[in-house]
């Protein structure tokens, strides 16, 4: 392993370039929503809060034109008062936080080609780069006396044609011995590394690996930050998430650890020892007489309950918070006192706040509604600042205090104003097995139970992901029904909010009973006089993917279209063309070759691909180049498959995405392409001339 890192007394200027993207004040015309609006929205970051309750937050704005985003810092009072833009740059500032009191800011931006670590006062001025990280930084994390620093910056992993055959300077060929050679959307190359530094208020200096000659991830790919480290209170101990396994073994497993690091002498001791799932999200009590985080129990499920447990620093004595409380946190934050911990999780359709007791472990809810929330801040005084959605409003800062929560940040509520959304109502549907299924149905703006629709029914992804009332910005479910459609969006088996044995059910019956709780759904809803039974469709990502590719071959009928992006067609491919086996062994069973396996045995005569001689509808398959979840192979052999068997069929592949269409024009055309299959095949009479024919 090699990592250069090179503290400076750094230049004071940002060296950013370009033309900046800010909001337009631009509003439609005809109070529809379209995808110009869904790009228009201004994208709310989570708040910071200061010792003084003053609020720092971040709001990103898309430029089509440009085919990229920007985020700009603002601040202003607890209350909401006060708002106050501190940075006008072309290029956005990342991951901003209070320091040294509330007295300055620390933030992520461009200095020359690399990401650094920045400073500036609280009211933007002063600004300089205080870190010049070959490479660049993805992360960071100041101790409370804001005298440390650690960081995240990446060191070499694999070799290189060159480091191999020197005299081959030119080659490109990737020499691969073991497992894990790919991950999300990247050839593993170099890995996440912390790297601990001294700061003066003007330079990071005396900077080193706290990691240096380990091969492994702090944070975890793909998706770890610095939720993934913890201060002490006294600065004297930093907590740091890894799991210490490479190769084979690290494909396998999900057991991470939690590892404390002595500031003093340089000593590592694993917190978490013999604790066999996922150990993540530490976070110290402010009075440091515990650690808390998020644990799962079992080694290779990645979708197990995520319990809150405690460590008290003292006694090393280690308690469940959750043992009587039968679902999945999702975040987790100290309340000021320390005598409770805030907590966000899915819960019957939506994604509630809540406190528990670390005493009594009693759990209460702090918000709710028909709402998400998404982050949690708690303040000196008790409240909590949260950012929060719905499928029909974008992010906003909510306070919340002692039962009243108020919306403090008014970021999109013009253009939402100017546009008719639709409307949504929770729907309780009868499965097969005797059991009752949240269902979210979103109506078209302007609904009218004489008329009849259109529909789709929403897929979800994961296979483990809350329908909750989530906002995308790439699968929208509002403007999915603005766009003439109904939409029908249920909690089948398998997504968490329900209880563990609902969550964990699909695990090892991939086109079971979440299949049945499907057309539980869609049969429940035809009953409505407003449903055209002739006009619907089936949409989805991922699982979802999977699950459009299944009930293709299943659905006898009640479907006229099918949308699948980035699905899995073939499961036997899918079992060696994925990077983390350990999902395929726990959702799947095991390996296909294991013929004394039924759960494997069951998973693998289920896929899809075995039932394209039923397939006789309509299909759209979109994909991603740099998917290295689901290969974009899978969507190249299930629409090969629908035109060999004569059924009409379309292929988007963008070769520069991931499992996720990110890119702001991609994204658009992503949209305009969904929508003209869905109006091709549902709303014929809307269809342009040429679109309306087969191909």
């Amino acid at each position: 392993m090699a990592f250069a890192m090179i503290a400076a007394s750094c230049s004071s200027t940002d060296d950013s370039k370009g033309e900046m993207i800010d909001k337009t004040g631009w509003m439609p015309e005809n109070r529809q929503y379209t995808t110009e609006v869904l790009e228009a929205f201004g994208r709310v970051g989570a708040p910071d809060v200061a010792p003084d309750g003053k609020i720092l937050y971040s709001v990103a704005y898309e430029s089509v034109e440009q085919n990229k985003s920007n985020a700009d810092l603002y601040v202003m009072n607890a209350d909401g008062s006060g708002k106050s833009r501190i940075t006008s740059t072309p290029e956005s500032e990342n991951g901003a936080v209070w320091i040294e009191g509330g007295k300055r800011i620390a933030f992520m931006a461009k200095s020359g080609d690399t990401n650094q670590l920045w400073v500036m006062n609280a009211d933007g001025s002063g600004r300089k780069a205080v870190s010049n990280v070959d490479g660049g930084i993805s992360g960071f994390l100041f101790s409370p006396d804001c005298k440390k620093v650690v960081m995240i910056g990446n060191v070499k992993y694999s070799r290189t044609a060159e480091d191999i055959y020197p005299d081959l300077p030119q080659a490109t060929g990737r020499l691969i011995d073991d497992l894990m050679y790919k991950h999300w959307d990247e050839w593993v190359t170099e890995i996440p590394h912390p790297f601990l530094g001294d700061f003066d208020g003007n330079t990071v200096s005396n900077v080193r690996d706290i990691m240096a000659d380990e091969p492994f991830e702090a944070p975890m790919k793909p998706f770890g930050g610095v939720e993934s480290f913890a201060w002490s209170p006294d600065a004297s101990q930093l907590i740091y998430v890894s799991r210490k396994k490479t190769g084979m073994e690290y494909a396998l497993s999900t057991n991470s650890d939690l590892y404390l690091y002595n500031i003093a002498d340089g000593s590592t001791t694993n917190l978490t020892e013999g604790m066999m799932g996922y150990d993540t999200a530490p976070a110290f009590s402010p009075d440091g007489k515990y650690v808390a985080w998020l644990s799962m129990e079992h080694d290779g499920y990645e979708s197990d309950k995520n319990r809150i447990f405690i460590l008290d620093t003292a006694t090393k004595e280690k308690t469940d918070l959750t043992t009587e409380w039968d679902y999945t946190a999702d975040a987790i934050a100290w309340a000021k006192d320390s005598k409770s911990i805030f907590f966000l999780a899915p819960k019957d359709g939506v994604v509630p706040m809540f406190n528990i007791d670390v005493k009594t472990k009693e759990v209460k809810v702090i918000a709710d509604g028909m709402c998400d929330y998404a982050s949690i801040a708690p303040m000196a005084d008790g409240s909590v600042l949260a950012i929060r959605h719905s499928m029909v409003a974008p992010n906003e800062i909510f306070a919340v205090s002692n039962g009243e929560i108020k919306q403090i940040t008014e970021v999109n509520d013009a253009l939402l104003a100017a546009v008719d959304m639709p409307s949504v109502e929770k729907r309780m549907v009868p499965t097969t097995d005797g059991k009752l299924m949240t269902t979210w149905v979103v109506y078209p703006p302007h609904f009218d139970p004489a008329k009849q629709y259109p529909s789709i029914l929403y897929c979800q992804g994961g296979p483990q992901s809350a329908v909750s009332q989530f906002f995308s910005y790439r699968w929208n479910i509002a403007l999915m029904a603005a766009n003439g459609y109904i939409v029908i969006a249920p909690n089948r088996r398998g997504l968490p909010g329900f209880g563990t044995e609902w969550n964990a059910q699909i695990s090892g019956d991939y086109g079971g009973q979440n299949m049945r709780d499907y057309l539980s759904a869609v049969d429940d809803m035809k009953k409505e006089a407003y449903i055209d039974p002739a006009r619907i469709g089936a949409v989805g990502a991922s699982y979802g993917g999977f699950s459009v590719y299944w009930l293709a071959g299943h659905h006898e009928g009640r479907f006229a279209a099918f949308i699948a992006h980035a699905g899995i067609f073939n499961t036997e491919a899918q079992y060696l063309e994925t990077e983390e086996m350990w999902f395929a062994n726990w959702d799947l069973g095991g390996p296909f070759w294991d013929k004394s396996n039924a759960t494997a045995q069951r998973s693998f005569a289920n896929s899809p691909h075995l039932f394209v001689d039923k397939w006789d509808t309509p299909i759209l398959i979109t994909h991603g180049e740099y998917d290295f979840r689901i290969l974009a192979s899978q969507g190249m052999m299930a629409f090969n498959a629908a035109r060999l068997r004569g059924v009409p069929a379309e292929m988007l592949i963008f070769p520069d995405e991931n499992h996720w269409i990110l890119k702001p024009q991609n994204s658009v055309m992503w949209q305009r392409v969904f929508f003209r299959w869905l109006d091709k095949w549902l709303k014929p009479q809307t269809a342009q001339p040429d679109e309306a024919s087969d191909k």
